[in-house]
């Protein structure tokens, strides 16, 4: 824990507003393509709308067949009008549940544990009380968010360490895993396990403590030994307690999840990713995000019986579905797409793919006030169905505050 006097000097140094205008200028008009190659215009055209709808910069990158394509729009700094790249290093939040679920189902094709395994039974006496009964909610319903288990970044105590100005305060302080899972089991179940779904990060924390109690290492050490290893996935890192993060990196600029927030902007970017571990602590790139992906709808992780499962889907009464661990979107052409979102403070993620994992993008926001409607939706349009909808294109869509109610819908 920070000492006093520290703590206070940090608000103090972040009560001054980072400098930035109100809609960094949008990127030129994405070039005419050469013959034989992908156009990405409509992507591009889709980046252009983020900074129009003011967030300060955003940087894409896609994978397919004919290979890679990067795109960006604004700045990663502002005040220096350092533009964004598709080097960039960035925070990916909560994409970090697809490499957890990832590793859980590997550990279940190696007959190291069953999915309708019980919590109790591998991690007894961690959640009681309340209401809660563990030997009734199983690994698969962590995993798809059907526990019922409460979401430690939707409580009061969440909200006054690390929203608003007890972000400065706290954003030093380091976690563990008990600690955050107790944040959120100290308040009641929202419904019996398996009885309705809401999205809870409390899950994959303890997803987390899972993989260690089976493997006796952390999660992220498996995740590494694993996933990022064999894929060579050489710009992802799992931080632990390191605020820093690797160069390039853009700023992280937050409105810090405040009810109706001002103009003002700060700097977000360094904090101990302990808050989030196994909920939403990866760091890495498009690039290696495109790669992850990729891999794992191809199978190069899983065998097939783990990855349908990984891949059945539960209704969620959002415009998505959700697997374990992993996001099914169906777009207004028809394409249907899989990946993760991740929000943490002044950043914004959101990667897919096709099925067959040929077909895949990334793309990352410097910014965290940004809803989840169109413009963030268009992204996915304007690559997968190659235009953007007629709505978005006639006329982006105004940005809104991100409350903290809305930190869940954003993930």
């Amino acid at each position: 824990m920070p000492k006093v006097l520290r703590a206070a000097m940090l608000i103090t140094l972040a009560a001054t507003a980072v400098t930035t205008t109100a809609t960094g200028p949008a990127a030129a008009a994405a070039p005419p393509a050469p013959a034989g190659a992908e156009s990405h215009a409509a992507t591009q055209a889709a980046l252009n709308g983020l900074v129009a709808a003011g967030m300060p910069g955003v940087a894409a990158g896609t994978l397919t067949p004919k290979g890679t394509w990067s795109g960006s729009a604004g700045y990663a700094d502002t005040a220096a009008q350092r533009k964004r790249t598709a080097a960039d290093h960035f925070r990916a939040g909560s994409i970090t549940k697809s490499f957890v679920a990832t590793v859980l189902l590997q550990l279940e094709a190696e007959g190291k544990l069953r999915l309708d395994d019980s919590l109790e039974h591998h991690l007894p006496g961690v959640v009681k009380g309340n209401g809660y009964d563990a030997g009734k909610i199983t690994i698969r319903q962590l995993l798809n968010h059907t526990s019922g288990i409460h979401d430690m970044v939707s409580t009061p105590e969440w909200n006054e360490q690390m929203n608003g100005q007890g972000f400065f305060a706290h954003r030093y302080d380091v976690k563990t895993p008990r600690e955050i899972v107790a944040m959120g089991v100290k308040y009641g179940p929202d419904f019996e396990p398996g009885k309705g779904w809401r999205y809870s990060n409390t899950n994959f924390v303890l997803g987390g403590m899972i993989i260690e109690k089976v493997t006796g290492n952390p999660y992220a050490r498996e995740a590494e030994r694993r996933i990022v290893k064999p894929l060579g996935l050489k710009e992802t890192t799992f931080p632990g307690t390191d605020p820093k993060l690797p160069a390039p990196h853009p700023v992280g600029y937050s409105k810090l999840y405040v009810p109706d927030p001002g103009p003002e902007v700060y700097d977000a970017t360094e904090y101990r990713p302990s808050w989030s571990g196994a909920t939403g602590e990866v760091v890495s790139t498009s690039g290696d995000l495109n790669r992850f992906f990729s891999g794992l709808l191809q199978g190069k992780l899983l065998p097939k019986k783990q990855l349908d499962e990984m891949l059945t889907t539960v209704e969620t009464g959002e415009h998505y579905t959700y697997g374990l661990g992993i996001i099914s979107r169906k777009l207004s052409c028809g394409a249907q797409v899989y990946g993760h979102d991740g929000v943490v403070w002044g950043s914004l993620t959101g990667a897919a793919g096709t099925r067959d994992g040929k077909h895949m993008l990334t793309f990352n926001i410097n910014g965290d006030w940004l809803n989840e409607s169109p413009p963030f939706e268009n992204m996915f349009e304007g690559e997968f169905c190659g235009a953007l909808p007629k709505a978005a294109a006639d006329k982006p869509a105004k940005n809104a505050p991100v409350t903290a109610a809305a930190v869940n819908t954003l993930r």
